[in-house]
């Protein structure tokens, strides 16, 4: 597992760096992939949670609620805020997905212990090397709210969210994987539901910036020569761009002006060290601004005004409208915690001096224009953005590989062939010419039993394949997929017919496409494929071209007919890429 692993490493590097240089101080930065989804963790840590949710999330909200003034980490009269209206309640869920949705919570309740576990585990080295009191420790719990992007019912695969198809995800499919849940076949995420109870006492999600529920985490400091009191408790304002220059004043060390000899902007942070001795002094960081997708607030002086603009787990938010139609809210810090009570209406005055407030902090740190586009500004064409890849033709060579998604030329939404030269020798080939993607979606054109064939997988659900009845034959040769898109809109299929040497040797269908994209972390590979795999047909072991794989030609969204590429035009790819 990466967390253990990761722990493992760092352990490993903070003690060789004590045992070569003991007096030379040292910083780590340590920041696990937990609890980000995919929710991936040991079967037996989920397991350590059953039942424990089965009363659902709005049982748990007021359970946490409980607990947190218990422990007095809110204050005593803090309110807990309503359920947004766009959040369904627990006894309005489907009895269908019950199962799973206690399932997500268990095993997202088991991925944070075990991440706590082997933080622990890296606390202890520190510890067992003599020098915990006089190591700065900040421990945050999270980088920004719980996510509400697994949409209501969650998802077994997250991919699915993303390309707006999470209606493949039927109460039935969910039930059937119930088991693989947090294991390496899944992608999973939890449900809206869960993330608004796990940002108790707030209002909303990660995304929505403006509401203490979408920024909010609990942070431990620990560094006993530095801070005297222990388990107290801090109110002033305080922001992640507050760390760096809390470290630096700690360390004795001024500001950098210059990295490697670029000149660096000033820090815009505030250091906290100031309230490390002193719980009662004066706040120093009191004026912040927040933004994201349209959703935006301002902190200054104990007082925020928000607006939210754009619901998370919404593709296309139906309910988003004009920037200057947004409705905005007022609160009192010093006397509401938690953003309960909206003082709007009886403040008219201060909510305008804040928003005036807010734009002028935008205009300060290059926040406008506002742009509330999701979806297309993943897409560079439609947000105008420059792009490394250009035209609609690419040429790779064997051995390439772990190329993002945005380094390679979109197939999606459109016609799409793929070229490659190979050199067979007697006795035949396999293994992969091109993969794009892996087990959670993406595509592969490969060889097998000797025999061209290609995949599409649709977000592990839907598996198309087309295989070529003629094996490649000993020698140098072409072999080639083409794709005929439907048309009529995103997501559409389209028929598929393989070549040998400009000649077809095989034909199949794709049902259905993804639109949008295939994995978050996935890649494309030349002659092989790494991570996880688009087929069960091969391994990543079993994955590499056994022949030699000359060059592959990719060709989207272009169609002259003629099933054979030769070499002036491999040579008129090469120049145009210069």
């Amino acid at each position: 597992h990466l967390m253990e692993d990761m722990t493992d490493k760092a352990i490993g590097w903070i003690q060789q760096q004590k045992a070569l240089s003991p007096d030379k101080p040292f910083f780590a930065y340590f920041a696990p992939g937990a609890t980000h989804a995919p929710h991936h963790v040991p079967k037996e840590w989920a397991d350590k949670y059953k039942g424990k949710f089965d009363a659902g999330w709005d049982v748990l909200r007021e359970e946490t609620f409980a607990r947190q003034k218990k422990l007095g980490v809110i204050p005593a009269d803090c309110e807990l805020t309503a359920r947004p209206k766009d959040v369904p309640g627990w006894d309005d869920m489907p009895e269908a997905f019950k199962p799973v949705l206690r399932r997500q919570m268990e095993v997202y309740a088991g991925f944070l212990e075990f991440t706590d576990h082997h933080v622990g585990r890296l606390f202890e080295a520190i510890e067992n090397l003599g020098i915990a009191d006089d190591t700065l420790v900040y421990y945050i719990i999270g980088d920004n709210g719980a996510s509400a992007e697994g949409s209501f019912n969650g998802c077994f695969n997250e991919m699915s969210y993303f390309n707006g198809l999470q209606s493949l995800e039927t109460a039935e499919y969910l039930t059937e994987r119930i088991d693989k849940l947090g294991g390496p076949e899944s992608y999973n995420h939890f449900a809206v539901g869960w993330a608004h109870a796990l940002n108790t006492p707030y209002q909303w999600t990660k995304q929505v910036a403006s509401h203490w529920g979408g920024t909010r985490n609990g942070t431990i400091v620990h560094w006993p020569q530095g801070i005297e009191e222990q388990g107290g408790l801090r109110s002033q304002f305080t922001h992640v761009i507050d760390i760096a220059p809390t470290i630096l004043e700690a360390a004795g060390l001024p500001e950098p002006t210059t990295v490697n000899g670029v000149t660096q902007s000033p820090l815009e942070g505030t250091s906290m060290l100031y309230a490390f001795g002193a719980a009662d002094a004066p706040e120093r960081h009191d004026l912040q601004y927040f933004e994201m997708f349209g959703n935006r607030g301002i902190y200054h002086r104990g007082w925020s005004a928000v607006t939210k603009h754009k619901t998370p787990w919404f593709i296309v938010d139906p309910h988003m409208g004009a920037f200057d139609d947004d409705t905005w809210e007022l609160y009192d810090g010093s006397t509401d915690f938690s953003q309960a009570n909206n003082l709007a209406a009886e403040q008219p005055e201060r909510l305008a001096q804040l928003q005036r407030l807010w734009l002028i902090e935008a205009a300060k740190y290059r926040v406008l224009p506002l742009d509330d586009r999701s979806g297309e500004r993943l897409n560079p064409d439609l947000a105008g953005r420059p792009t490394l890849i250009r035209g609609n033709t690419q040429l790779f060579f064997s051995g390439m590989g772990r190329l993002s998604e945005n380094s390679v030329v979109s197939i999606k939404n459109k016609s799409f062939s793929v070229t490659a030269e190979v050199d067979v020798p007697e006795g035949g080939v396999e293994g992969v010419l091109i993969a794009q993607g892996g087990r959670f979606g993406g595509w592969a054109f490969y060889v097998r039993d000797g025999r061209p064939k290609f995949v599409y997988n649709v977000l592990g659900i839907h598996e198309f394949a087309t295989h070529a009845e003629t094996a490649v034959p000993a020698g140098v040769h072409q072999v080639r997929v083409e794709f005929a898109y439907d048309g009529g809109g995103l997501a559409k299929g389209g028929d598929v017919t393989l070549y040998l040497d400009g000649e077809p040797i095989g034909t199949g269908r794709v049902e259905a496409t993804q639109p949008l994209i295939f994995s978050a972390d996935e890649t494309t590979d030349i002659g092989y494929e790494s991570g996880t795999t688009v087929t069960s047909d091969y391994t990543a072991a079993t994955s590499r071209f056994t022949g030699k794989l000359n060059w592959v030609q990719l060709d989207a969204g272009v169609d002259d007919h003629d099933h054979f590429v030769d070499p002036d035009e491999r040579f008129r790819v090469a120049m145009a890429r210069q």
